[in-house]
């Protein structure tokens, strides 16, 4: 008769697959932020770009100033929601993992201790990213001083 884990097993394997589960949810979380702040920055240049044609030379140069900065920001967006959906996928890799070598009887628990790091990894990454984004952010959001004086 071919091998077949114990349901004790295969319930203590779907206890250690709870913590990236949840892993999982926070990075989906992380990639909802992420994407609603790409719309956002998506929207904003599409309004500069459709204003710049109206303004004055001084506006225009501070138009450009800004489209520059939102083009930044959206490339440091992208790779953030790269980051993010590359641990996501390696998440999963570790909870596939974690069932192959309970249901295999295979000894690779070292491979799933390398797929978490690896998550983590980009995860921490991706989180940097999104840190050097909200940071490129305050760059165009601070009263300029004309205003201040």
């Amino acid at each position: 008769m071919p091998y077949s884990p114990e349901v004790l097993t295969i319930a203590q394997t779907i206890q250690l697959s709870l913590s990236p589960v949840f892993m999982l949810a926070g990075i989906g979380a992380l990639l909802n932020v992420l994407a609603g702040r790409l719309s956002r920055v998506i929207d904003r240049a599409r309004t500069l770009e459709a204003q710049t044609s109206r303004v004055t030379d001084q506006e225009n140069a501070r138009h450009r100033w800004e489209l520059g900065l939102l083009d930044r920001r959206m490339v440091i967006i992208n790779r953030a929601l790269f980051l993010a959906v590359s641990s996501a996928v390696m998440t999963c890799a570790v909870v596939a993992t974690l069932f192959v070598a309970v249901l295999a009887s295979l000894h690779i628990g070292q491979l799933v201790a390398i797929l978490f790091i690896l998550a983590m990894l980009l995860l921490i990454a991706s989180l940097v990213a999104f840190m050097v984004e909200v940071s490129r952010s305050m760059e165009a959001n601070r009263v300029r001083s004309e205003w201040l004086r």
